[in-house]
């Protein structure tokens, strides 16, 4: 009598190797989502170690999901009654129809749990003012130069000849400014209501959150400075790394606004391309 055949080596090692395609998938996801939080956390972390660590978190709670989902109740075939002289049409299978397989119940138990794991590293979708009011850490308390940051221009120079806001930033000034008290501060070699104006133009004093008498005018740079060491912000957001560097020691958190990636100045200093780029979540610190 002809009996059922076992599933062929090319078969199993498929499955195997679907498999652990399935769990290195399953790994990345993990590690990259641990990687997305920890980069909207206000200190800095060792990149290096945390993904030695996030790897072996995830491949123990991932084999964690998927021994939970293997043992889910396999049911088995039942075995086929012997009778006298069966015909060879008779003996191709004896199963009942729309009985489960061995292969077909792993196959629905690593579709559970990677359904599972999925769902528990998905991206949360944060609110520019919850990633604001995050990546502050509760600061009540911040100054910010204009040129490089909230303006296009970067020299006192050109800002004679026009001025400019940035449009992209106006929306996250405005929500630091709905719970911060927020000073704006710059040199400038003569009139400064020009750039008054252009603020005004843009938006930025008409909620009430920002006013004009909190817009700080010198004529050195020195003089910001000064002005940073007076208010004792909880951040001072700024584009010069001499000032960032001076100011590391007094300040409890600065920002360093650099088209470039720079070299961390000193371990309370973070640094991005923009300013609507490290509230968004894509700071490179």
């Amino acid at each position: 009598m002809a009996s059922a055949s076992a599933p062929a080596p090319a078969a199993v090692a498929g499955a195997g190797g679907g498999k652990d395609d399935e769990l290195a998938d399953l790994v990345r996801r993990l590690v990259d989502a641990v990687a997305l939080y920890a980069d909207r956390l206000p200190f800095d972390l060792d990149r290096q170690k945390l993904r030695s660590l996030t790897t072996l978190a995830a491949i123990s709670v991932t084999l964690l999901f998927a021994w939970k989902m293997l043992r889910a109740p396999q049911e088995q075939p039942r075995r086929p009654r012997r009778r006298a002289a069966p015909s060879s049409s008779n003996t191709s299978s004896r199963s009942r129809p729309g009985a489960l397989t061995a292969t077909d119940v792993c196959s629905s138990a690593d579709s559970r749990a990677h359904e599972a794991v999925s769902q528990l590293f998905q991206p949360v979708n944060l609110t520019l003012e919850q990633l604001v009011r995050h990546k502050l850490s509760e600061g009540r308390r911040v100054t910010c130069r204009l040129l490089g940051v909230i303006l296009e221009e970067t020299t006192p120079e050109e800002l004679q000849n026009h001025v400019t806001v940035r449009t992209s930033v106006v929306d996250v000034l405005l929500e630091i400014a709905k719970f911060c008290d927020v000073y704006l501060m710059e040199r400038v070699i003569d009139d400064e209501s020009e750039v008054l104006s252009a603020l005004s133009e843009a938006g930025l004093f008409a909620s009430g959150a920002l006013i004009k008498d909190k817009v700080l005018f010198c004529s050195t740079e020195n003089g910001r400075t000064s002005f940073v060491r007076q208010l004792e912000p909880d951040w001072h957001i700024d584009t010069s790394p001499e000032i960032v560097h001076q100011l590391a020691r007094f300040i409890k958190y600065q920002l360093h606004i650099s088209p470039q990636r720079q070299e961390r100045i000193a371990s309370n200093v973070f640094s991005s391309p923009s300013l609507e780029q490290y509230f968004g979540g894509l700071d490179q610190r």
